[in-house]
């Protein structure tokens, strides 16, 4: 058996158990997470609608803005806290945004060193410079370029799957796929020509492991030859 799909910090640790008992998981897939890297290039209405929209989520869920603007951070806070007054869920949302982030940083670099060191579930790039961060980003589950295109895009429409790795573990683990649904097995057939060829590099490696079983298993075909 194995569990798929994402939920809150209980879920996650009800699969993690789960697995003590050979019950497979697909990731381990807590609460939501956004990180929007921007610059001048970037709309603040859109970036506080992207943190705002994973914010919603949950007082666990956690979002952060990396900007190398001090301007543009000022004007995305001032636009959160317009929109966080008409949500529905604002009670939650202005929970899961006081222990969000703003970070200001000197330059890309540094900025895609800390991405790279959080692992975001979801990360956002609306700059300039986009291929620099889509050539170097090792760590993120999902990825958004450009001004136009929302978290909620992959969400509902763009053709990602959104049960995603979080808590850092964008660092082991990618999203959910068509391959996780599957299992593979290889075969293999080594003909008297072929165990000739490789038998004695088998035989060097076994002995070198201290293995004289597995080095048997060889020598004794390569002798019936």
């Amino acid at each position: 058996y194995k569990i798929f799909g994402p939920g809150n910090q209980y879920v996650t640790v009800a699969k993690q158990l789960a697995t003590q008992f050979g019950v497979a998981i697909d990731m381990p897939a807590g609460p939501s997470e956004l990180l929007v890297v921007a610059d001048d290039s970037a709309v603040p209405s859109f970036v506080a609608s992207d943190l705002l929209s994973q914010a919603e989520h949950g007082v666990d869920s956690q979002v952060i803005l990396v900007s190398t603007s001090k301007k543009m951070i000022a004007a995305v806070e001032q636009e959160v806290q317009a929109q966080l007054q008409v949500l529905p869920r604002k009670s939650i949302a202005e929970k899961s945004i006081a222990n969000s982030k703003l970070i200001y940083v000197d330059n890309h670099q540094t900025a895609l060193e800390l991405i790279d060191e959080y692992g975001p579930e979801h990360l956002i790039i609306c700059t300039e410079n986009q291929d620099f961060y889509i050539d170097n980003i090792a760590n993120a589950g999902s990825v958004f370029i450009g001004n136009y295109t929302p978290e909620s895009a992959g969400d509902y429409a763009s053709g990602t799957n959104h049960t995603l790795p979080t808590n850092g573990f964008a660092k082991n683990y990618s999203g959910v796929h068509l391959d996780s649904f599957m299992k593979s097995m290889t075969f293999q057939k080594v003909s008297k020509q072929g165990i000739q060829s490789i038998g004695r590099t088998i035989e060097i490696m076994a002995e070198a492991e201290g293995l004289q079983a597995h080095k048997n298993a060889v020598t004794l075909r390569l002798s019936s030859l």
